[in-house]
């Protein structure tokens, strides 16, 4: 399996006022727009995806239906594990939840930080806290398995920022 772990696309700053529960928040025009093009290039080296989770979070959720937009990937699925919250699971059970998709072959999850850099420190080197991941917003890294997931077993294959996405897209932003 190929696991494309994506960190949302920028979205507006907290806003208690304007949001009053954070996981109401949005990606910025701007964000949406960038991670379009990102999306593009990340097609150029994924043509496929088999399944797409993700956080039901809004700014997570419009970063999963953008992918979904690309040929041959599809709507996505909310997997809650991945969600903003402090109080959601853990890496283990993410990665758990991962085991019901054992049998695809490139799977993308949708998520935020810390969660995304925790579940990819654990499915890396069996710890949570195993390694720093400087995982930027609209970033996406693909993590391969001989079998399904499982901690420390899996192999980095590379981590993309959005520029390097949008550069494979022939769109260059500074």
């Amino acid at each position: 399996m190929d696991l494309y772990l994506v960190r949302h696309a920028p979205a507006f700053p907290k806003d208690p006022d304007r949001w009053r529960h954070d996981s109401k928040r949005p990606l910025t025009p701007e964000g949406e727009e960038e991670f379009r093009l990102a999306a593009r290039g990340l097609a150029r080296m994924v043509p496929r995806a088999d399944v797409i989770l993700s956080s039901p979070a809004r700014r997570a959720w419009r970063t999963a239906e953008i992918l979904a937009e690309l040929d041959s990937w599809p709507a996505p699925e909310p997997l809650s594990v991945v969600a903003a919250s402090r109080r959601r699971a853990s890496p283990e059970k993410a990665t758990l939840a991962l085991e019901d998709y054992a049998d695809a072959k490139y799977v993308a999850v949708v998520g935020h930080k810390p969660r995304l850099q925790e579940l990819a420190a654990y499915l890396l080197t069996g710890e949570g806290d195993g390694t720093k991941i400087d995982f930027r917003k609209g970033s996406v890294m693909c993590i391969r398995f001989d079998g399904a997931p499982a901690p420390g077993t899996g192999k980095l294959r590379w981590l993309l920022t959005p520029k390097a996405l949008r550069f494979l897209a022939g769109q260059h932003f500074s």
